[in-house]
C-alpha cells in the first residue's frame, strides 16, 4: 500500500481488512502472505564464477596477446620445437593475463557484499496481534495487515502506518534512512504534503529505523522489496559502476593500440612479400610463416604486457599511503578518479557534523541588581565523551563550574529529568547512547559541569577509567536524589517533569520547550549567589528573547530547565504541580561541525572542487552549518545556491540546469534525490565524489565516481563505497584528492616510459624488416625486456615524490588524454631513439666489432642468400647470439636511461636528480643486476639465446645508450618553453585516443 501516509487509520485498517484489536486471522495471514509475498530483501541472481572470468578477458588488447601466444606455439610447433621453447613465451604471456583475471573477479566479488549487508539491517522478531492474542514471531514471517506493536529499542521490522498511541509520544530515529541528526516524532494524522518525501511521512514507521521514546501500534503496509529499504536496494540494482576516468583511457589508449599493432603487423608481412621464396626459408610457405612469426614478435613488442600489473602496483603503493592518512581504499582506480573530483556532495549529518548532539551555549540569570541580569557560556566538546570545558562570556575557561548555583542546578536537573544512558564500548573505543540524542547532550553536559565541593574534583575525574567517567556525575546525582514520581513528555505540554526526594526535601525538576517552561515560571534562580527571585516581565521577555537568537539566527534546539520545592510526602505528579516554577537556566544544543571541516572547505576551493553539502535535515538548521563551516563564505547571499528537494524539482529543466551549477545545499532529501544529484552532475561532466554513512546513502555512493564512506557509517555505505574513512573526517578527503592527484601524474609518467620503450622495440624489429637484415631480437627476449626490464622501473615511478603545488592547481579534465600530442611526438622521438640505437648495436657487432666478422654492410642486408653463393665467412655467423645480445643490452640500458628521464615530466635531471627517487635507482640496479645474470648464468643464457659480452662490448652499448638523456633534455627545454606550446596546438588533434564517449570539460 504506497499511499498509506495520505490515507486515515479506518481507511488503512479497512483496505487490508484487519480489526485493530484482533489482528489478522491464520487464513489471512496465508492469504495476505501469497499476494504480497514474505518479509525478507530477494536475494540477487549472481553472475557465475565463471562469468566473471571471461569477463576479465573482453578486451581487445588482451585478445591480441592470446591470439599472439596461440600462434606462437603453433608456430614453435611447426618449426619443430619442443620442450621448454615452445611453451616459454606463450605460457608467460597466458600467466599475466590469468593474474590480472584473478585481481578483476576479486574486485566484483567484493562489489556484490553491498545488497547482503543491507539485509542487517532488518529486524529479527516482531511482538504481532494475532487472532486476538499478542506472539513474538521471526520478523520474517510479518504480511501486510499485522498489527504489530513497538517501542523505546525496537527495530521496525516492516513499512507501518501509525494506528494507536500506547504513550504520550512516540520518538524514531530515522537517521540511517533519512540522515536527520534528530529523531522523528510520530503522530496518526493523515500526511497533506503533496511529492512527500520520507521526513513528511509522520505517521509510517520505515523498516529498519529504531525507536527511541514511547510505545505505539501501527499495522503493517510494506513488507520486504516494497518498504523503504527495499526501494534502496532496488536502487544498488539499477546501479552500474562507473568506469573510471583512467581506466576509460585505458581502454580506449587500448583499443587504438591494437589497431595501430594490427595495421604495422600485416605491413611488416606486406613489405617481405618479396623475401617469401629466398632460399634460407626452404619455400614460399616456410618463408610467410617465418614473416608472420616476426608479425607476432612485432605484436609481443607494441603491446606493454606489464601495463595492467604495473598499474595495479603503482595504485595498489597509492592506496597504502592513504590508508595512513585514514583512508581506506576499497577499489584501486578510485585511487586516480580522487585526482580529477570536480564535485564533492557530502552528506551534512555524521560527515561535516559529528552526529552527536552537544550542549554548545548556557543561558542563565546572573543577578537582578548588579551588571547585566543575563549570562551567557559556552560549552566545547563536540562528541558523547565527558570532555570539554565551560567559558564565559568574555572566553575565560571556568575552573570549577559546579560552584555557580546555576550551573549546578542545571547539571543536577539533566541527570535527573532524563530517561537516556551513556556508556563507553570498549570494543571500537567510543561513548555511545541509549535513548534521545539531546538527552544524552544533558547527561554529557553534567558530566562537564562536575560535582559540587570538592577543589580537586575535575582533576580526579580524569583519573577514572573511561568506563566509570562515561556517567560518574551522573550517578552520584541519582544516589543523592531519590526518584518518586516521573511525569512523562506530552506534545501539548511540551515539557517534561520528575519528582525527587533529598535529605527530608522533595524537588520537582522539568525541563521542556522554553516558551512552555517559561509561561510556567514565576521566580528565577540567581547564579551569583544562589538566590530566588521574582521574574519580573522585564526578564521573562529578556530571556524569550535570548531564546529567539539561539533558536534562530544560530539554530540551536533549545530547552529550559527549571525546578520547584514540593510538599514533604508526595508521591505523584499531576499537571497542575508544573506550576509557579523556578526558572534554572536555557540551554542550547546542536549537532556540531567538525573542527577541522573549515579549513578542508577551503582546501578544496583552492584545489577548483566544489562542495554541495546535501542532507535530510531542515533547510535552516543546514545553512547555520554551512556557515560555520565556510561553505557559504564565497556567497553574498543563498538564494539560488540553498534548495530544498521539493523546490528543486518544481524549477523548470533549464533553471534545473542551471542550479546545478551554483547550488551548495542540497536538503530535505531522500535516497532517490541523492542519486537523481549525482546523475545529474555527471550528465553536466562533472565527476562527482559522494560521501555519506547511513543505509541512505547506499545508492548514490554506488553511482558517484567515487563513493566515500564513513569508518563509524553502515556496514552497507561501506560496501557501496570506494573508499572508507576510518576517522569520519571530510578533511581526509583533501588528503585523499591529493594524493590521488600525485598518483595520477606518477601513473602517466610510468605509462608514457612503457609506451616509449614500446615505441623502440617496434621501431627495432620494423626496421631490421626493411633493411632485411636478421631479426635483431627473439620473442623471448622481447618478453624479458617487456616484463622484468620495463616492469621494475615503471612500478619504482609510482613514487615519485608529490608536487608541492598539486593542490593548487584546477581538477584535470575526464578527457585529458594519457599521452597528449606534443607529448606523444616526444616520446616517438625518444621511441625512435631507442629503436635505432637498439638496431646500430646489432649492426655495430657485424660491422665494425673487432670480435665479429666484420661483414661488409651490403653482405648483411644479403643474409638470407649467404647459402646460394660463395662467401669468405660461414653463414653460420648470422646464427650468432653476440648480435642479438649486444642490441638487447643496448635496448635495456637506453630504457634505464630513459626511466631517469621520467621523474619529472617537464623538469630537467639537473633540479630533479636521480637520488629524488630511491626506488627507482635501486630497481635501475636490480634490472642490471638481472639483466647480467641472464648474460653470465649458462642456463639462462642458453633459454634467451645471449651469451657474455666483452668490456669493449658493454662501452659501444654505453655510448648508444646515454644520448637518449639529451635527446629528451632538449625537449623538456621546448615543453618548458614556448616552443612546446606551438608544438603542443601542431599535433593537438592527435592525442593518442578516440574521443567517443568522453565527458570532456
Amino acid at each position: 500500500m504506497e499511499d498509506a501516509y495520505v490515507r486515515s487509520v479506518s481507511e488503512v485498517l479497512d483496505f487490508f481488512g484487519v480489526d485493530s484489536t484482533k489482528g489478522l486471522s491464520d487464513s489471512q495471514v496465508l492469504q495476505h502472505a501469497r499476494l504480497y509475498g514474505k518479509n525478507v530483501l530477494p536475494e540477487e541472481e549472481r553472475a557465475s564464477f565463471w562469468k566473471l572470468v571471461f569477463k576479465q578477458f573482453d578486451d581487445l588488447l588482451v585478445k591480441i596477446l592470446i591470439a599472439a601466444a596461440l600462434v606462437s606455439f603453433v608456430l614453435a610447433l611447426i618449426n619443430g620445437e619442443t620442450g621448454l621453447a615452445a611453451f616459454l613465451e606463450p605460457s608467460v604471456i597466458l600467466l599475466i593475463l590469468a593474474a590480472n583475471a584473478a585481481v578483476g573477479v576479486i574486485t566484483e566479488t567484493n562489489a556484490e557484499k553491498a545488497l547482503e549487508e543491507l539485509r542487517a539491517y532488518q529486524a529479527d522478531i516482531a511482538t504481532v496481534l494475532r487472532n486476538g492474542c499478542f506472539s513474538i514471531l521471526p520478523a520474517t514471517e510479518l504480511v501486510p495487515g499485522d498489527i504489530v506493536e513497538v517501542s523505546v529499542g525496537s527495530k521496525i521490522p516492516a513499512d507501518m502506518r501509525m494506528i494507536e498511541m500506547l504513550t504520550d509520544q512516540l520518538r524514531v530515529d530515522q537517521a540511517i534512512l533519512t540522515g536527520e541528526s534528530c529523531s522523528v516524532e510520530k503522530d496518526l494524522e493523515s500526511t497533506k504534503a503533496t511529492n512527500a518525501v520520507y521526513q513528511d511521512k509522520t505517521n509510517i514507521l520505515f523498516s529498519g529505523t529504531v525507536v527511541v521514546a514511547g510505545r505505539a501500534r501501527a499495522v503493517v503496509v510494506g513488507v520486504g522489496a516494497s518498504t523503504a529499504m527495499g526501494s534502496i536496494r532496488d536502487s544498488m540494482l539499477r546501479t552500474d559502476d562507473e568506469v573510471t576516468p583512467l581506466k576509460k583511457k585505458l581502454d580506449e589508449f587500448g583499443t587504438f593500440l591494437a589497431k595501430v599493432i594490427a595495421g604495422i603487423c600485416i605491413l611488416v608481412w606486406i613489405v617481405n612479400i618479396g623475401h617469401f621464396r629466398d632460399p634460407s626459408h626452404g619455400g614460399f610457405l616456410r618463408g610467410a610463416i617465418h614473416y608472420f612469426k616476426i608479425a607476432v614478435a612485432l605484436a609481443v613488442a607494441a603491446i606493454p604486457e606489464g601495463l595492467p600489473a604495473v598499474v595495479t602496483t603503482c595504485l595498489a603503493l597509492g592506496t597504502k599511503r592513504m590508508a595512513r592518512l585514514n583512508a581506506i581504499v576499497r577499489s584501486l582506480p578510485s585511487v586516480e578518479t580522487l585526482g580529477c573530483t570536480t564535485v564533492i556532495c557530502s552528506d551534512k549529518t555524521g560527515t561535516l557534523t559529528t552526529n552527536m548532539m552537544s550542549v554548545a551555549k548556557i543561558c542563565v540569570v546572573n543577578s537582578v541588581q548588579n551588571g547585566p541580569a543575563i549570562a551567557e557560556f559556552g560549552v566545547t566538546g563536540t562528541t558523547y565523551a565527558p570532555e570539554g570545558f565551560i567559558f564565559d562570556s568574555t572566553g575565560i575557561q571556568l575552573e570549577f563550574p559546579a560552584q555557580l548555583p546555576c550551573l549546578l542546578h542545571i547539571a543536577m536537573c539533566s541527570a535527573l529529568c532524563n530517561e537516556s544512558l551513556l556508556q563507553y564500548n570498549p570494543d571500537n573505543g567510543n561513548y555511545e547512547k541509549i535513548g534521545e540524542s539531546t538527552e544524552v547532550a544533558l547527561r554529557v553536559l553534567a558530566e562537564k559541569v562536575g560535582l559540587p565541593g570538592f577543589d580537586s574534583m575535575p582533576s580526579a575525574l580524569n583519573m577514572l577509567s573511561k568506563h566509570e567517567r562515561a556517567s560518574y556525575c551522573n550517578h552520584y546525582w541519582e544516589n543523592q536524589f531519590k526518584k518518586v514520581s516521573v511525569l512523562e513528555f506530552s506534545r501539548d505540554r511540551k515539557m517534561m517533569s520528575v519528582l525527587c526526594s533529598h535529605k527530608q526535601t522533595d524537588i520537582m525538576f522539568s525541563k521542556g520547550a522554553p516558551e512552555s517552561i517559561i509561561a510556567r515560571c514565576r521566580n528565577i534562580l540567581c547564579n551569583s549567589d544562589g538566590s530566588t527571585v521574582p521574574l519580573t516581565a522585564t526578564l521573562r521577555a529578556e530571556l524569550e528573547s535570548r531564546f529567539n537568537s539561539f533558536a534562530g539566527k544560530e539554530t540551536l534546539r533549545c530547552l529550559a530547565l527549571a525546578l520547584k520545592i514540593m510538599p514533604m510526602g508526595q508521591q505523584t505528579l499531576s499537571i497542575d504541580d508544573e506550576k509557579d516554577l523556578t526558572f534554572i537556566g536555557l540551554v542550547g544544543m546542536l549537532d556540531p561541525p567538525r573542527e577541522e571541516v573549515r579549513n578542508a572547505i577551503l582546501s578544496c576551493m583552492t584545489a577548483g572542487i566544489r562542495v554541495i553539502v546535501v542532507t535530510g535535515d531542515n533547510k535552516s538548521t543546514a545553512e547555520s552549518v554551512c556557515r560555520k563551516i565556510g561553505a557559504f563564505d564565497h556567497l553574498v547571499d543563498y538564494v539560488g545556491h540553498s534548495y530544498t528537494a521539493a523546490e528543486f524539482e518544481e524549477l523548470p529543466a533549464m533553471q534545473q540546469t542551471v542550479a546545478l551549477q551554483r547550488m551548495a545545499l542540497f536538503t530535505r532529501v531522500e535516497p532517490s534525490h541523492k542519486r537523481m544529484l549525482v546523475e545529474a552532475l555527471q550528465n553536466q561532466n562533472e565527476v562527482v565524489a559522494m560521501t555519506g554513512d547511513g543505509v541512505n546513502d547506499a545508492p548514490a555512493l554506488k553511482k558517484a565516481d567515487i563513493g566515500i564512506a564513513m569508518g563509524s557509517g553502515t556496514a552497507v555505505a561501506k560496501s557501496a563505497s570506494d573508499m572508507v574513512l576510518a576517522d569520519d573526517n571530510f578533511a581526509t578527503i583533501v588528503a585523499a584528492v591529493a594524493e590521488g592527484r600525485a598518483i595520477y601524474n606518477n601513473t602517466k609518467q610510468f605509462i608514457r616510459y612503457m609506451i616509449s620503450s614500446n615505441i623502440g622495440e617496434v621501431v627495432c624489429i620494423f626496421v631490421a624488416a626493411v633493411l632485411g637484415i636478421p631479426d635483431t631480437l627473439a620473442p623471448v627476449q622481447l618478453l624479458w625486456v617487456n616484463l622484468v626490464t620495463d616492469g621494475l622501473p615503471a612500478t619504482a615511478i609510482g613514487f615519485n615524490r608529490q608536487d608541492s603545488d598539486v593542490m593548487k592547481a584546477k581538477p584535470r579534465k575526464v578527457g585529458e588524454a594519457v599521452v597528449t600530442g606534443w607529448l606523444f611526438f616526444r616520446y616517438l622521438v625518444i621511441g625512435a631513439y631507442v629503436g635505432l640505437a637498439t638496431v646500430a648495436g646489432f649492426i655495430w657487432w657485424f660491422v665494425y666489432s673487432e670480435t665479429g666478422p666484420r661483414l661488409p654492410y651490403a653482405e648483411l642486408m644479403n643474409f638470407d642468400t649467404c647459402s646460394t653463393r660463395e662467401t669468405t665467412y660461414p653463414c653460420s655467423i648470422f646464427e650468432d647470439r653476440h648480435p642479438s645480445t649486444v642490441s638487447m643490452t643496448v635496448l635495456v640500458v637506453v630504457e634505464m636511461f630513459n626511466a631517469l628521464n621520467n621523474l619529472s615530466e617537464n623538469q630537467s635531471l639537473l633540479v630533479i636528480p636521480p637520488w629524488s627517487n630511491l626506488w627507482l635507482v635501486a630497481s635501475i640496479i636490480l634490472t642490471m643486476l638481472l639483466h647480467i645474470l641472464i648474460l653470465y648464468v649458462p642456463p639462462l643464457s642458453i633459454l634467451f639465446s645471449v651469451t657474455p659480452l666483452s668490456w669493449d662490448e658493454w662501452t659501444v652499448i654505453l655510448y648508444l645508450s646515454f644520448p637518449v638523456i639529451i635527446i629528451d633534455e632538449v625537449l623538456k627545454f621546448f615543453s618548458r618553453n614556448s616552443n612546446g606550446i606551438r608544438f603542443n596546438f601542431r599535433f593537438r588533434r592527435f592525442d593518442g585516443l578516440p574521443k567517443k564517449e568522453l565527458r570532456d570539460k
